[in-house]
């Protein structure tokens, strides 16, 4: 494996780890908060960045690299409202697709297609992940800070998901 994109992957995997941690402490400061349906949507959320962080993993090992399991920084765990939280979730996905995009222009500075094949479906999860934290986002601006708004909200939310938007194409 090349040793550039080797550690750009494992740079990856720190990202994909911290970003299950963000939303693992979004889903506690939800959950202690009141907020059960949010606190289940971003639980689900922070495996689901496990699992992405995962397939990197695998990924570099199986092509002949090591992967690296990072140490990670304390995320931020409190927060002012639901909309704050879903701000920097969205934030968060945009800083993450950045950094997937580079990764894949270094792929086709080095050659690399079979890398850069396997990040496409980074790219497209990062697309639907950016539209989904949109959605929500438009959702609660909606809301104006309607209590009752907000609990239907929270209801609604916990079986809201990246493949259920993808699947309803929603």
């Amino acid at each position: 494996m090349n040793k550039k994109i080797e550690e750009a992957l494992n740079e990856q995997i720190r990202t994909e780890a911290s970003s299950s941690q963000v939303y693992l402490a979004m889903a506690c400061w939800a959950e202690v908060n009141g907020y059960d349906g949010t606190s289940k949507f971003l639980y689900a959320h922070s495996d689901e960045e496990r699992m992405h962080m995962l397939k990197l993993v695998k990924f570099i090992n199986e092509r002949g690299g090591k992967a690296i399991v990072p140490a990670l920084d304390k995320p931020e765990a409190s927060f002012n409202s639901l909309e704050e939280v879903f701000k920097k979730l969205f934030e968060h996905e945009t800083k993450v697709t950045n950094e997937i995009n580079k990764i894949v222009h270094l792929c086709l500075q080095e050659n690399d297609y079979t890398t850069h094949n396997f990040l496409q479906w980074y790219v497209n999860e990062q697309l639907e992940e950016e539209a989904l934290a949109r959605t929500i986002l438009d959702k609660l601006r909606l809301l104006d800070g309607d209590k009752s708004g907000l609990y239907m909200f929270d209801r609604d939310i916990s079986g809201l998901s990246v493949e259920s938007e993808a699947n309803t194409g929603a």
